[in-house]
């Protein structure tokens, strides 16, 4: 599977069943070569037009299974919220 292959899928926290978003970017470990988190953009600030504040930093750990359209992670919500920098 391929980088691009991943934004194209959405993500699902099975917690509470919220629609997160869509993958936009992946970290990766340099040494390792290996991707840590899938990084989701958070909510809109003001219809989208102040652009956004936070983002969505998803461990590998916490994916539960990737779909062929969804990716279904289990996560509580603040514990992968992060702030924009």
């Amino acid at each position: 599977m391929r980088i691009c292959d991943l934004r194209e899928k959405e993500v699902i926290n099975v917690c509470d069943g919220q629609r997160l978003g869509f993958v936009e970017d992946v970290e990766f470990d340099l040494c390792t070569g290996e991707i840590t988190c899938l990084i989701v953009p958070g909510p809109c600030k003001l219809f989208g037009i102040l652009g956004r504040e936070e983002e969505y930093v998803i461990p590998l750990c916490h994916i539960r299974k990737v779909g062929c359209d969804l990716i279904l992670v289990e996560a509580d919500r603040e514990a992968i919220r992060k702030k924009c920098e």
